[in-house]
């Protein structure tokens, strides 16, 4: 029945038909069903706000089976929050963060980092997203003039904003050259879970392992419904015995970090009153591998949608197709007509550069469909 001011209740219906699929952004997928499922389960009854609740005190027990025996992690609301949480740890207020020209960090979170976390970002042109110790020391160096930003961390993304997928052993000589010059390393993981079903390797390998101090830990594009997280792996390391090593550089360690995290999150507008609602979907997402089986799918379905446009004269896949991302180049004009029928993102619109997304939701069916106006756009 229509309310007394004549509009239609949601509960009556919809206001989205739940049929239209498109490629825009795993972030367009809802909830995954069980998702859903366990925020009902939490939900009834009181219990403490502010993560002083049974829920979130069970995650840190779950995440430390994916993060490494002595991992500390703190529920936030959202992506941004979490690498500005995360970076602010690592840095002084002088402080300066190597990053991708490409990373999220620098283009997509509106200059949050530099704005709230107040660093500087130091940012580095790459042929695939990824950072290497050599492209490291083209900003790694000034570390006592008063004039330049102190370079204090390196920030990487896995996987990276072009798709692609850094190895352990990758990361692991990112990390140790870092560590080499005094500096620590965050890594924004809104993708890591389509990095790791990618590599066939547990999560720990890709950050507590290969000696990453601090994750930021994405869930809501892999089926939650909202939240992500800041992981600390290794919260107390062992003292540098080799002073030299850190150098002029920074003081900070992840013991650091931790010391003062609670406060960030705070300070930063991202401590969930009723965390027990981010916290049991983390739970939900991380136990029976619900991560894994939608970070294997959204991964299979852009292999899918990349072998078949392929085949479509005209189009040329960009990167290597490591996760869930497809990038393509292809006729402005056919670009538009195809974006008229589904939705997604040039990323270049210049260049002819498109970004084709899957979802833990998206089926063979809709890759299929989509292949198929894909080439009727091509073919004028």
């Amino acid at each position: 029945m229509p309310t007394a001011r004549g509009a239609e209740h949601t509960r009556d219906r919809p206001r989205h038909d739940p049929r239209i699929r498109g490629f825009a952004s795993d972030n367009h997928a809802g909830a995954h069903p069980e998702i859903v499922a366990a925020i009902a389960l939490a939900n009834g009854g009181h219990q403490a706000a502010y993560g002083e609740d049974a829920y979130t005190a069970h995650l840190q027990g779950v995440m430390r089976e994916h993060f490494g025996p002595t991992a500390e992690t703190f529920p936030v609301l959202n992506g941004t929050g979490a690498n500005v949480i995360a970076l602010q740890a690592l840095t002084d207020r002088w402080g300066a963060v190597i990053c991708a020209e490409s990373a999220h960090i620098n283009t997509d979170e509106c200059g949050a980092p530099e704005r709230i976390s107040g660093v500087k970002l130091l940012s580095l042109p790459t042929a695939d997203g990824k950072l290497t110790p050599e492209l490291i020391d083209r900003h790694a160096f000034g570390w006592d003039d008063e004039h330049r930003a102190r370079p204090q961390a390196v920030s990487i993304t896995q996987s990276t904003e072009l798709g692609t997928v850094y190895t352990p052993d990758e990361i692991r000589a990112v990390c140790d050259h870092a560590h080499g010059l005094g500096m620590t390393v965050h890594l924004d993981g809104a993708r890591l879970a389509n990095a790791a079903a990618f590599l066939g390797v547990p999560m720990s390998s890709l950050t507590s392992a290969a000696g990453v101090d601090i994750v930021s830990f994405g869930g809501t594009k892999n089926g939650m419904l909202f939240g992500d997280a800041v992981v600390v792996p290794d919260p107390d390391p062992d003292p540098d015995p080799d002073p030299a090593r850190a150098g002029s550089a920074t003081s900070h360690t992840t013991s650091h970090a931790l010391k003062h995290m609670k406060y960030l999150r705070k300070q930063s507008t991202q401590l969930a009153s009723k965390m027990r609602f981010v916290s049991v979907q983390l739970e939900a997402l991380l136990t029976e591998d619900l991560w894994l089986r939608g970070a294997l799918h959204s991964n299979a379905m852009a292999r899918r949608l990349a072998a078949g446009a392929r085949a479509v004269d005209g189009v040329e896949i960009l990167h290597p197709v490591q996760s869930n991302a497809v990038f393509a180049r292809m006729p402005h004009q056919a670009a538009r007509g195809l974006q008229r029928r589904f939705p997604f993102y040039f990323w270049d619109e210049r260049a002819g550069h498109v970004r084709w997304m899957c979802a833990f939701d998206t089926t063979e069916e809709d890759v299929d469909v989509f292949l198929l106006a894909l080439k009727e756009e091509m073919n004028g």
